[in-house]
């Protein structure tokens, strides 16, 4: 059994899920400790699947799409979920200095 070819251009879409973003960077922008950075992206990774699933489950054409035909790609979204939290995180310090 060979496994699924995915095109690189579902990764970067799972990757670049403008909620997973918007989320990422929210909480991780209020994040006042680095260990909350792992929650923001735990939060922002399970509020996008969610509101991807929502919206493909109800018809609308989605960049991101999850249902069963399509490729959830949960450790793509992940890491983009923790890279996002944490630059918001790193940001924020800059910033504040």
């Amino acid at each position: 059994m060979t496994p699924p070819v995915i095109p690189l251009s579902v990764w970067l879409w799972g990757a670049f899920d403008p909620v997973l973003i918007v989320v990422a960077v929210m909480l991780g922008w209020k994040a006042d400790q680095i260990g909350k950075v792992f929650i923001a992206a735990i939060a922002a990774l399970g509020i996008s699947v969610l509101v991807s699933w929502l919206i493909t489950g109800i018809g609308i054409p989605w960049i991101a799409p999850i249902s069963h035909d399509t490729p959830t790609l949960y450790p793509v979204r992940a890491i983009a979920a923790l890279i996002w939290a944490g630059g918001a995180y790193a940001a924020r310090r800059v910033a504040s200095r």
